[in-house]
């Protein structure tokens, strides 16, 4: 079966997560989305574990489907239930020191059952805080927790989150490791898929040599469900997690045909920078300035496309002829948006994304399967836009330091001439 998986996002237990991020809303924007698969993020947390064990059935081995109907997430849309599963994961902030450094890992989890999430949740909640926050903070290394999750479920996974983030992630360049080997020590060969995160693609990835070993996800990371499939899994395998599983281990395009993709410098830590001094630098310029910001002198925050210069041992990615594919996408309400001169919050924005999505059934059919002339048909501009962002033919200004990037699709002139 051919289907899209984003597997991370989070509850409304989390920090700065929208209250409306919901089991059945979540389901209804992934309907809405083309997403038929979902992690439920923050099974870590008691309350959203509650809500868990009275919302979900069991589905396909490992899949949970709704015991409710999924509501229309938009007044004016009304399709018919989509098939949306979940499947139980979370994430977990390991704050630790290890070689005389204080490293921060952001790790997920999956898991196939509820009981074993509630042996995993037994253990955490004896080592911290699992309360206070839907994505947990322990001071737990990162091979500790994995060695937990081997033990209370021998059929979950560990994958280490948006691993380039400076701040929060596996090599990020503010807290984390340069290997992986280094991070999990005598239980590395257990890991084996690598979340990319919004600032990285795989090409990016796929300059290191070390990596080719694992595969690499590409997940939203969702904190409201409007955001949910702005990064994606495409599998054309048996749907179920054990099928999952065994699809992200092989890495093979047959089975695991791609990843749905932000062009990288769209994400919020692509280039180096200081956002309080709206200063973007390129990673030559940084090294130039010793790391030091020119107008304020404090540290720059190094970002992800430096920390994979520094690792890299190639000049171009290599890509085996069986590796996946990854698709770099534009979500469509900012396609719109650049469109209709406004910002893609604005109801002229919504007013359209409406009729589109109720023409052609999800956003990701629209930006990946559907013909060229028929999104035409529905808006020449679109049409237009939807092209050159499949060829890659759009122009970037790179997030930096927190502050995410902008694709656009049009020149400033250009876009006022074809309106």
């Amino acid at each position: 079966m051919r289907y899209r998986a984003d597997l991370h996002m989070h509850s409304p237990f989390s920090r700065g997560t929208s209250p409306k991020s919901t089991l059945y809303h979540i389901a209804a924007w992934a309907g809405i989305k083309g997403i038929h698969l979902v992690g439920t993020g923050d099974f870590t947390h008691p309350g959203w574990f509650e809500q868990l064990k009275s919302e979900l059935l069991p589905a396909e081995p490992g899949f949970f489907s709704l015991r409710g109907k999924i509501p229309d997430p938009m007044p004016d849309i009304h399709p018919p239930e989509p098939l949306v599963r979940f499947i139980l994961s979370a994430e977990i902030s390991c704050i630790y020191k290890r070689g005389g450094k204080t490293r921060k890992v952001h790790n997920l989890i999956y898991v196939p059952s509820l009981d074993s999430a509630m042996r995993i949740n037994r253990r955490l909640s004896g080592l911290g805080n699992i309360v206070s926050d839907g994505r947990p903070i322990l001071g737990l290394d990162s091979r500790d927790l994995l060695e937990i999750v081997l033990e209370a479920a021998p059929e979950g996974f560990l994958v280490p989150a948006h691993i380039w983030t400076p701040w929060f992630s596996i090599f990020g360049s503010r807290s984390g490791f340069d290997s992986v080997e280094e991070c999990f020590g005598d239980l590395s060969s257990h890991i084996f898929a690598l979340e990319t995160g919004l600032s990285s693609d795989p090409g990016m990835n796929r300059l290191i040599s070390w990596l080719d070993r694992y595969s690499l996800i590409s997940n939203s990371d969702s904190h409201s469900p409007q955001k949910i499939g702005r990064e994606a899994n495409l599998f054309n395998t048996g749907f179920d997690y054990f099928s999952l599983l065994s699809a992200i281990k092989r890495n093979n395009r047959a089975i695991f045909p791609g990843t749905v993709e932000f062009f990288a410098e769209e994400g919020k830590y692509h280039s180096d920078g200081h956002r309080a001094c709206n200063l973007s630098l390129p990673p030559y310029e940084t090294e130039k300035l010793g790391g030091v910001c020119p107008v304020c002198s404090k540290p720059l925050t190094v970002g992800v496309l430096n920390r994979i210069m520094k690792l890299a041992d190639r000049e171009n990615p290599v890509f085996s002829e069986e590796s996946p594919r990854f698709f770099s996408l534009v979500p469509l309400v900012e396609i719109l948006g650049e469109i209709l001169g406004v910002g893609a919050a604005s109801k002229k924005v919504a007013q359209q994304y409406e009729e589109a999505i109720s023409l052609f059934g999800s956003e990701l059919d629209i930006l990946i399967e559907k013909g060229i002339d028929e999104i035409a048909a529905f808006s020449p501009l679109l049409g237009e836009a939807v092209s050159r962002m499949r060829r890659g033919e759009v122009i970037k200004k790179a997030g930096f330091d927190g502050e995410y990037g902008r694709i656009c699709l049009f020149g400033a002139e250009e876009i006022s001439r074809l309106r």
